[in-house]
């Protein structure tokens, strides 16, 4: 064959198989359509009525591969205002899409829809998408899963089955009424009536064993749990009787793999756990339990749901086929306080910090912030009776004494790109405690809060540390503060008062945890780093939806940098309007 023959197939050879490489990086679009309506749903034997997604409770899965857009149009077909939120997703220079209401958008209104477009850039892994108004998100969410980019191996064994399990936390009364009663009165909100797997209470509530989710498995096989955690107000642990959990990475983010037996997730986190079955079928059936880890003061929904893990046995002549008949091994379950514990579990959390997934955990810092996050008071409105820690104040949550407000007429973002943000917040938000006090010691006698929009500026490419402190008003608990927009490395941790001094020498910059919800621990703190290279406005709020509702909340604002690719685009031509 001529030279010319061979050069020119193996040009068009390389040409081919640089094209496949382009694409399978470059991704697909993937379209779907969320119809936001009304559905009728019994659980615990009381039928009520939600709000949900394509008629489904939870809602529908959303499927994804690193590098793929996707163009979610979201229908609003019910009186209630909603937007979504997609819950980890980086969303680079895609800040419109974001979806908290009041802070990247207008909510969607009645009649009225929304695409959401953006692309998933440098993420695989669990994330989940859920209503980002109110307290819309107890019936409205859903997994969000990015698959990495064809051909590319997970950093674990290949799991046999990938199955999502979604915690969630079911009202008997409509959530939004929950709320409203709770601020109007300024007390704790009531607890709700039950936790689901997968939106199923199961066996040990009331008239519940019909709505139990069941894990079907078949023995010698490994699965992939896609665990995520979209209760309200509740830490849950997570176990299955007789079975160890390998945790392979938490918020989208692969880690080093370590086996345990109770898993812990706060409001808003995800975990993968590859659960290796019984090499033999084992003639019993297990219960999957997940129950709160609380060590506040106010009242909570403290009960336990359960789930069944089944082994799938094919029939033969000698053995009667009926799991009926098994016994059901229970898990024991750690006390409700358990907070040291949740320590050493929460320090287990290691980046793969290697060639392929390294951890580009920011080595030297621009800017240092310390909030105080934890609860507070507000005083109770002239002629009324307030129930809340006295029957002259409100609860009340704050970052450094700020209880957040937010706009009701236009988003910071949009305020901020148009200009007009004079008129919307300012930009003085404390980079640390006004009136510094013993934090976790002995309170304050004045446990006031102040109320304002006040964000903090961030100028392109500054590398950030974060100090997040919890507090000892009005109890001691744990904070789940998730950040909109990024993720950060968890670089320290610790009980007490955080010491500028002595803690950052114990501070992990080799392979430090990357996360975009943490938990900052009841009594103590935890220092998160990252590179604010993502402009636009994001809000970073307690997960906790009852904090949140309090104004347990920040904003910051990052610039645009020089570059084009460093700046925010305008919004799209269908952005809803207020």
């Amino acid at each position: 064959m001529a030279t010319w023959v061979l050069h020119y197939l193996l040009v068009a050879f390389l040409i081919t198989i640089t094209y496949s490489i382009d694409t399978a990086s470059a991704g697909i679009t993937r379209h779907y359509t969320f119809h936001i309506q009304l559905k009728n749903i019994t659980r615990l034997c009381k039928t009520k009525t939600i709000v949900a997604v394509n008629g489904k409770f939870p809602g529908p899965k959303v499927t994804a591969r690193e590098g793929d857009n996707l163009q979610i149009k979201v229908v609003n077909h019910v009186s209630n205002n909603i937007s979504i939120h997609w819950h980890g997703i980086r969303q680079l220079r895609s800040a419109w899409a974001d979806g908290p209401s009041y802070v990247t958008q207008c909510p969607i209104q009645t009649g009225q829809s929304y695409v959401y477009n953006f692309t998933v850039i440098g993420q695989r892994g669990t994330l989940w998408w859920h209503a980002h108004i109110q307290w819309l998100r107890a019936t409205v969410y859903g997994p969000l899963i990015i698959l990495p980019k064809l051909h590319q191996p997970y950093p674990f064994p290949k799991p046999y089955k990938q199955v999502p399990i979604i915690f969630g936390e079911w009202f008997n009364a409509d959530p939004q009424a929950v709320i409203q009663q709770a601020l109007q009165t300024g007390a704790g909100p009531n607890a709700s009536d039950a936790h689901t797997f997968n939106g199923l209470p199961g066996p040990l509530y009331n008239c519940s064993t019909k709505d139990t989710y069941k894990l079907v498995v078949k023995p010698g096989k490994t699965y992939l749990l896609r665990l995520i955690n979209a209760a309200l107000d509740d830490e849950l642990f997570f176990t299955i009787a007789n079975h160890t959990l390998t945790v392979v990475e938490a918020d989208a983010s692969y880690v080093k793999p370590f086996q345990t037996n109770i898993v812990l997730l706060g409001p808003g986190q995800t975990t993968n756990v590859l659960l290796k079955t019984k090499p033999i079928y084992p003639n019993a059936t297990f219960y999957l339990l997940a129950r709160p880890y609380f060590t506040g003061q106010g009242t909570i929904d403290n009960t336990t749901v359960a789930g069944i893990l089944k082994y799938h046995n094919k029939p033969t002549s000698n053995h009667f086929n009926s799991s009926k008949n098994l016994p059901v091994i229970k898990p024991s379950l750690l006390p409700i306080n358990s907070t040291s514990y949740v320590a050493n579990f929460t320090k287990m959390f290691r980046s793969l910090a290697n060639s392929r997934f390294p951890a580009n955990v920011p080595k030297t810092v621009d800017k240092k912030f310390f909030f105080a996050v934890g609860l507070g008071t507000n005083p109770c409105p002239k002629n009324q009776t307030c129930q809340g820690p006295t029957n002259t104040t409100k609860f009340a949550a704050s970052i450094n004494n700020v209880s957040f407000i937010l706009p009701n007429t236009t988003s910071l973002l949009q305020s901020y790109f148009s200009g007009m943000s004079k008129k919307v917040f300012t930009t003085n938000f404390p980079s640390a405690p006004v009136f510094p006090f013993n934090y976790t010691g002995m309170p304050p006698n004045n446990t006031m809060v102040s109320r304002g929009t006040k964000v903090v500026v961030l100028k392109y490419n500054t590398t950030v540390e974060l100090v997040l402190q919890g507090t000892s008003i009005l109890g001691i608990e744990a904070h789940p503060i998730h950040l909109h927009g990024y993720n950060f490395y968890v670089v320290g941790q610790g009980f007490g008062n955080f010491d500028p001094t002595r803690d950052p020498k114990q501070y992990n910059l080799v392979d430090p945890v990357e996360r975009n919800t943490i938990n900052v621990p009841s009594g103590g703190w935890v220092a998160i780093r990252f590179l604010a290279d993502n402009p636009g406005v994001w809000f970073m709020h307690c997960h906790i939806e009852i904090h949140l509702s309090w104004g347990l909340t920040m904003a910051w604002v990052v610039l645009d940098g020089d570059l084009p690719n460093q700046k925010l685009p305008p919004p799209p031509s269908d952005f809803p309007k207020c």
